[in-house]
């Protein structure tokens, strides 16, 4: 059982006096920047680091999506990430465009290696950062609030020096206040303040504040009012980008980073799948696709994203979760009966549609470069019209309603026994077991002649029966009317429809057939696959007559009577 909370715990975090609060009246409607920290913060949650290659490789695809801030690691603590830093420099990887971070503590030491790594660079983001909150400070860093302001102080006035010796470097620097969700704002803001002022923020020389919730420690909107407290607050704010890094303890940090960006924040910082240490930064794929899916650019591009994927689980050993937003494998995915006849009607408004407005699918699955056959997909929970949307999507087979109702009957016996998802190519076969090879069982044709007399259509068919061959004959003013003729038996058709299934040379027709015993109201559906549609139009009315023989409403003596 557990403890009595009031007990053990307390509010780790300052209530904020905002009571005009206006983020909750924002929405957003443009894209922050982003930072990718999947090299650093993603890299080190993982069991075994990336390498040299892996990390290439994985730099590669954030350029390719579109990242301009790139977290590279910690070259001051590692000496994979100090050879990586370099190799990027030195064989010139890095598009003139895009800025690599790197991430340093506030010691003097590891500031100088920092920049021994980063010489050479183009652009690069220098970023330092110190805790400021009570338990840091009383537990971690035995130093009271102006003690800790001062690491910050020397760390800022050190990176400012440094980056003197490096003139053809266009750096920008970055400060974090680590635990700043835990942290009083009155102590964030003054140290924050120390720090711009040494670096002199101004709009032509930006300084980036990132006010992390390095632990969640409480609700979205508590993370939001304290973003928009210090974005009301903070001093040169027009040379501050405020940049954010939630983390995802309480499993909010996607809530969180969107309510900070209505709240004034400039940039996020995340991974782009979400890992990151404990439970992971931020998933920034998913708040960018949050945005496009209301209309705004997130100036991220994930429409390789099962290419994505492959790479981030190549590189750090970590699997993306088959419910993971957007990107697992079966987030576009009904089994749901209900869903899947929702989704079928929803396609069938939405061919002619600008504006993509579906029942249960926020996004287009193809934006992704995702197929809709993963879209609808068949198991014991399922229903009929994701059976016959499957149908028709794979194999351009559009079932009468009443033949839908019944082989999802059929369909619902076979999950149910086997307790298995079901694949579109299994329920064809199902669909040629029942309604196709019922040709095979009682009335099996063995040839036919078709010919014009006039001007009806007549029939000459060789049929077994039991083994017995029999020659029959029909007229009518068709091949289907000229069949019935020419079997004589007590049937009418009540449905009958053609397809074709596949193109070109391969194409085969479909004949689809609905009969009822006459006076008995008793009715079975048969179907054909041939080449040519008279074939199978014969094979679907005699695979319909045995399984009304089968089902016991058409009586052998009656075919055979009629046959004779």
């Amino acid at each position: 059982m557990l403890a009595d909370p009031s007990k053990k715990y307390r509010r780790m975090y300052q209530r904020v006096d905002l009571p005009d609060r206006q983020w909750p009246n924002k929405e957003i409607n443009q894209a922050p920047i982003w930072m990718s920290t999947d090299l650093r913060d993603g890299n080190q949650a993982i069991f075994e680091p990336m390498d040299l290659e892996q990390k290439f490789k994985m730099f590669q695809m954030l350029i390719k999506i579109g990242f301009k801030h790139i977290e590279i690691g910690f070259p001051s603590a590692s000496q994979i990430d100090f050879d990586f830093t370099r190799k990027l420099i030195e064989e010139n990887h890095i598009p003139d465009d895009v800025y690599i971070e790197v991430l340093v503590q506030a010691r003097d030491h590891l500031i100088q290696r920092t920049f021994e790594a980063l010489e050479g660079a183009k652009r690069a983001i220098v970023h330092i950062y110190n805790a400021n909150s009570p338990t840091f400070r009383n537990k971690v860093l035995n130093v009271d609030i102006n003690g800790a302001k001062q690491l910050a102080i020397n760390a800022a006035q050190k990176v400012k020096e440094y980056a003197a010796q490096y003139p053809e470097t266009d750096f920008i620097f970055q400060y974090s206040p680590e635990c700043f969700s835990a942290t009083e704002l009155e102590v964030a803001k003054d140290v924050c303040d120390a720090v711009t002022e040494i670096w002199e923020a101004s709009p032509e020389n930006k300084v980036i504040l990132n006010l992390p919730a390095t632990v969640e420690v409480s609700t979205p909107n508590v993370y939001a009012d304290q973003i928009e407290w210090m974005h009301r607050n903070i001093e040169r704010r027009d040379g501050v980008i405020i940049s954010v890094h939630c983390h995802n303890d309480r499993g909010c940090g996607i809530a969180a980073s969107e309510l900070a960006i209505m709240a004034g924040a400039d940039r996020v910082e995340g991974c782009v799948f979400g890992n990151g240490e404990r439970t992971g930064n931020v998933d920034v794929a998913a708040i960018a696709l949050n945005m496009y899916t209301q209309g705004v650019a997130p100036n991220l591009d994930f429409s390789n994203i099962n290419e994505i994927i492959a790479t981030v689980e190549e590189c750090t050993g970590l699997p993306v979760h088959p419910r993971h937003p957007y990107a697992g494998d079966l987030v576009f995915t009904a089994f749901s009966g209900s869903h899947q006849d929702a989704i079928k009607k929803g396609f069938e408004f939405q061919k002619n549609e600008e504006i993509w407005d579906m029942p249960y699918l926020p996004i287009d699955p193809k934006d992704l470069d995702r197929d809709y056959d993963a879209v609808i997909r068949v198991n014991s929970q399922s229903g009929k019209g994701g059976i016959a949307y499957l149908l028709e999507s794979n194999y351009n087979v559009v079932l009468p309603r009443r033949l839908q109702i019944e082989f999802s009957q059929v369909v619902q016996e076979h999950t149910d026994a086997t307790a298995t998802e079901i694949t579109a190519q299994e329920i064809w076969s199902l669909f040629k077991q029942t309604y196709v090879e019922a040709k095979n069982t009682h009335y099996i044709a063995q040839n036919y002649k078709l010919s014009d007399h006039n001007g009806n259509q007549v029939i000459e068919l060789e049929v077994t029966m039991n083994g017995q061959k029999q020659q029959i004959r029909g007229e009518g003013n068709g091949p289907i009317s000229a069949i019935l003729d020419a079997l004589q038996l007590p049937i009418d058709v009540l449905n009958y429809e053609e397809r074709s299934i596949g193109s070109g040379a391969n194409a085969k027709a479909l004949a689809l057939v609905e009969l009822q015993v006459k006076g008995s109201g008793k009715n079975a559906f048969g179907a054909g696959v041939h080449d040519n549609i008279v074939t199978s139009s014969i094979e679907a009315i005699l695979a319909c007559t045995n399984r009304l023989i089968d089902q016991g409403v058409l009586h052998p003596e009656q075919v055979i009577a009629a046959a004779i």
